[in-house]
């Protein structure tokens, strides 16, 4: 594994840096990139602290500042050490202003602002909380989304994904023996979306949980017949119920989340 210092700078919170950073890193195999994240970054004097530690450990920087003042600074001192520089943002800003014919604004942390929008996240992500795991079943009506599936299908942190993106989603888990909240077969305007899984990985992952909270013994819970029969009636149940199936296996979260915004995309 070939290791590689990686220096973000940002004048902001460094969400954009690390997302493009990572996307690009991991497209080449047997690098192991170790992230230095430097946020906030708004004065030379900051600047100068930063560069100190690119000297100290030099590999390769990537930026999103917006000051032309700092940018020149990185820049020159990058140049002056011998090590990669690359603006993230660049190649769009510019793309845009031709576009558009107007100028940048060149201030930092304007993705960030306290609009409606951010309060819409912050209500979703409320709303998701209040709603894990078949909670709050009689306003299950407001969701914008609902995921149903068994146990440990990702059902939760796929919530709050799409919570950030300003979406109300619920989850309501899929037991054995239970009978599901009577409310979610009423349901008219939310998408519901039923997560599967296969068994196999499902039981890797569950007796992973349960070491996580000092449980080692055999239970149902990862038995393999069991566990298959449980997805098999899970699967049933979408059959029935007419909602769309996404398949969890080998998926991350944000290619689960991404699938189910499709969904929800074409059926506004």
């Amino acid at each position: 594994m070939r290791r590689f210092h990686l220096h973000l700078v940002s004048d902001a919170t460094g969400e954009t840096c690390i997302t493009i950073a990572r996307a690009a890193a991991a497209q080449f195999q047997g690098v192991d990139a170790v992230e230095h994240l430097w946020s906030l970054v708004r004065t030379e004097s900051q600047l100068r602290r930063v560069l100190a530690h690119v000297e100290a450990e030099p590999g390769v920087v990537m930026f999103t500042l917006v000051d032309p003042q700092l940018r020149a600074l990185l820049h020159e001192e990058c140049r002056r050490i011998d090590v990669p520089c690359i603006p993230l943002l660049d190649t769009v800003i510019a793309a845009l202003s031709g576009f558009l014919g107007i100028e940048s604004r060149n201030q930092p942390g304007r993705q960030h602002v306290m609009d409606a929008a951010y309060l819409k996240r912050i209500e979703a992500m409320n709303f998701a909380l209040g709603h894990d795991d078949g909670r709050s079943s009689a306003t299950l009506g407001e969701a914008d989304i609902v995921l149903v599936g068994v146990s440990r299908t990702s059902k939760t942190p796929t919530c709050f994904y799409l919570a950030n993106r300003g979406l109300k989603a619920a989850n309501v888990p899929v037991v054995p023996a239970c009978p599901l909240p009577p409310e979610l077969g009423g349901l008219t305007d939310a998408l519901v979306v039923g997560l599967t899984c296969h068994p196999e990985q499902l039981i890797d992952v569950r007796r992973s949980r349960m070491r996580m909270i000092g449980d080692i013994g055999e239970t149902g819970y990862v038995d393999p017949l069991q566990v298959e029969e449980e997805v098999r009636q899970a699967r049933r149940l979408f059959a029935e119920s007419g909602w769309p199936v996404i398949d969890v296996t080998r998926r991350s979260i944000e290619e689960t989340a991404a699938a189910i915004l499709q969904l929800h995309d074409r059926r506004a």
